[in-house]
Parts: C-alpha cells; sequence; structure tokens
C-alpha cells in the first residue's frame, strides 16, 4: 500500500458543521480511499502534502444535470451527436473544476452520458466526474421533453415498461420522467399535468427491481403530487410544492432537488434575449419558490443539491452558486454543504463510499484559501485545486 498524507490545513468533512482546524489525512493511493485522519503532527508516510493553512472540504454532488445541453443555445442545438459528446465532455470538465466530483444525468441527448462512461470505465475520459448515467428523458408525446434527440415518447404504462427496460438494457443507471410541463416548452405550464400516475409507477416499479432510483421533473400541481403518488425517489425543481406534499415527501422519504440557479437566472439575464414567455414563466415562480421551499425545508424535506445545468445561462461552472440561494431558503452554509455532502450521496445510493471526508471513502475534495462555513461565496473559487481520489485534476 502506499500512502499519500495531506497536513497543514483546516478541515470541514461535511458530516456537521464544524471544522476541523490543524488537521490531516492519508490515502491510499491505488484504492484512492481515506485510510487516516487526525490533528497536528501528521503521521509519516510514502508521500506528504502540505497544503499551507488552506481549507478543505468533500467534492459537490450536482444531481441534476444535462451535459449534452449548451446554455448559449438559446433556441435549442441540431448538434450532431459526435459534437454533442465532444461537448458533453468539456462539460464534465467544467463541472469537475468547479468543484463536482460526482454527478446525475436528468436527460441528455443521444444518451450521450451512458456513452461516455463507458469510455470513463476505460480510462478513456479523464479530469471528469464520477456519474450515474439516465440516458434520455421519459415524457408524453408532446409533453416537456419530447424532442428528437433527448427524450422518449410513451403514452402507456406499457409502453413506458418497454421503454425503462430497453434503457437499462442499453446502460442507463437512472430514470427520469416528466410530471408537468416546465419553463422552456412554449406549448405547456408548470402546472400541466403530463405524464400519469400509472405510468410514472411502472417507471418506479422497474428501477426499484434494479435499485436504480427515478427523479421526477415535477414544478407545479397537481404534477407534483402524481409523482409522489407514483413513488418517485427525488422532486426536481417543485417550485410549487405545497404544504400536503412537503408532510408526504417526509412520510415517503422523497428528496427535492430545488434547482434554484436554473429558475433565477432567466429572469436575471434572458430579457430580450429569450422569448417573452419563457422570462416571464421563471419570473413569475420565483418568489413563490422562495416561499414553499422554506415551508418545505421547515417541515423536515430533505434538500439535494442540483443545478439544471445546460438551461439557459445556467453553465456547468455555476455549482458553487447554488449553495447561496438554498441559504435563503433558512440554511445555514454547512445545511447547504449538506444538501451536497449527505443528502445527494443518500439519494444516490452511494453515501457509504462518497460524499463527506471520513475514513473508508474516496478521498473527493477540493481545497479553498477561505473558509466555507464563514460564507458560501467562498466556494465560488476558480483557482480551487480539485482532487479525486487524493489525485489532483485541477
Amino acid at each position: 500500500m502506499t500512502k499519500k498524507t495531506f497536513f497543514n490545513f483546516t478541515l470541514f468533512d461535511g458530516t456537521n458543521d464544524q471544522n476541523d482546524a490543524d488537521a490531516w489525512f492519508t490515502v491510499d493511493t491505488e484504492t484512492g480511499r481515506l485510510v487516516n485522519r487526525g490533528h497536528g503532527t501528521p503521521e509519516a508516510t510514502d508521500e506528504q502534502v502540505d497544503l499551507n493553512g488552506q481549507y478543505v472540504m468533500p467534492g459537490f454532488f450536482n444531481v441534476h444535470t444535462h451535459v449534452s445541453a449548451n446554455p448559449l443555445a438559446l433556441n435549442g442545438s441540431d448538434d450532431s451527436e459526435s459534437e454533442t459528446a465532444v461537448f458533453a465532455w468539456t462539460n464534465l470538465q467544467s463541472l469537475l473544476k468547479s468543484g463536482v466530483t460526482y454527478v446525475r444525468g436528468c436527460g441528455n441527448d443521444y444518451d450521450v452520458d451512458v456513452k461516455l462512461k463507458k469510455l470513463q470505465k476505460s480510462g478513456q475520459l479523464p479530469h471528469t466526474p464520477h456519474m450515474l448515467t439516465s440516458g434520455k428523458a421519459f415524457s408524453m408525446t408532446g409533453g416537456h421533453g419530447d424532442s428528437p434527440h433527448g427524450g422518449h415518447a410513451v403514452d402507456s404504462p406499457d409502453e413506458m415498461r418497454k421503454a425503462v427496460r430497453t434503457a437499462f438494457k442499453n446502460g442507463a443507471e437512472s430514470i427520469k420522467v416528466m410530471a408537468t410541463g416546465g419553463v422552456m416548452t412554449p406549448n405547456d405550464f408548470m402546472e400541466d399535468a403530463q405524464l400519469s400516475v400509472a405510468e410514472m409507477h411502472v417507471a418506479v416499479e422497474e428501477a426499484h427491481h434494479k435499485r436504480r432510483v427515478v427523479a421526477a421533473h415535477a414544478e407545479g400541481n397537481p404534477g407534483i403530487q402524481n409523482a409522489l403518488d407514483a413513488g418517485v425517489d427525488s422532486i426536481e425543481h417543485g417550485f410549487y410544492v405545497n404544504e400536503q406534499e412537503a408532510h408526504q415527501m417526509v412520510q415517503q422519504g422523497t428528496y427535492l432537488t430545488p434547482t434554484l440557479i436554473a429558475e433565477w437566472v432567466i429572469p436575471e439575464f434572458g430579457k430580450g434575449e429569450l422569448p417573452d414567455w419563457e422570462v416571464k414563466k421563471a419570473a413569475d415562480a420565483l418568489d413563490d419558490t422562495y416561499v414553499n421551499m422554506r415551508r418545505a425545508f421547515k417541515l423536515g424535506v430533505k434538500f439535494t443539491c442540483g443545478t439544471d445545468a445546460g438551461t439557459p445561462y445556467n453553465g456547468f461552472d455555476k455549482t458553487p452558486e447554488e449553495f447561496g440561494l438554498l441559504t435563503k431558503l433558512g440554511m445555514t452554509p454547512a445545511q447547504a454543504y449538506q444538501c451536497s455532502s449527505l443528502n445527494s450521496a443518500q439519494l444516490l445510493g452511494v453515501a457509504d463510499d462518497y460524499g463527506t471526508l471520513e475514513v473508508g471513502k474516496f478521498a473527493d475534495f477540493q481545497v479553498l484559501k477561505n473558509d466555507p462555513l464563514a460564507d458560501t461565496a467562498n466556494v465560488v473559487q476558480a483557482d480551487k485545486q480539485v482532487y479525486l481520489g487524493g489525485h489532483r485534476e485541477f
């Protein structure tokens, strides 16, 4: 076993709301896992890395990404599969450089994340985060996400069952279903229910048979309620989640991924560039979103970290900015980060190995100049160091 010890730093390990001063930890460089940690004088190992009094925290999770999408292609894209794959690779690198060490796909054109993960496993996709893939999303014909290269159109429980089974056969590791309309679709609205309870329940049933998770795009009602009744594992966006639904989420253990930055950037940057109807949808929802989500947080709903990266103006470097928006829901900085380090890892079923910097887990971390617990702005650092398994990537 070859060991590398990092020392002389302040550690936020993601498990609580405290920093550990004058910390050190040791990584087995062959497995990439933490094998020891402590304070003060570090243990003697094969390699020593002095972090010069900086701050160390876990790498971020982003459980809602569209790596095939271009946030600057405001009217959509007709890129070929080859162009999309190259672009997705650069987006994955941008995510990692920003401090994101684990991502979940939430609908990607051409199943590009599934195909890129095959290359990643064979060592042909350097400087990219761990991935839980989804491939294309599942929508009703003419619904949100129904596109030539980006969605499976299904219109009955039987069609859903066949499509989900086929997706798993082709390598998808999670499922994304569309329970409502969305901001970016001109023909529907956030309150429009789309896939039925019966259709989504089939997706959940098939996914859970394989110990996989189902995410539901659900912005308004009754679609949020439909998705909960279908038994999905996470509500994505959830802008109009009500008190009854929040109680049901707590009871069922359903997670909420608020993607606040995706909603915020459209009225902030889109006026005069995006269609008026799209800007209005996002702007009208934003104030309500904060009210609804503050209530959900107080009631005990578990929030995860996801940004909807790839939507207009929502670049793949913006995950660190989501945490400042989460504090507007009443979270402390530590609670905001634990949406990533604890809840996101639990949602994806990888909490035994990833998320927090505890002995036995993978050494995926970032090194910052300033204290992340003092201000969430301190994680928005362009030149941070980022490590996977104790090996520096950026």
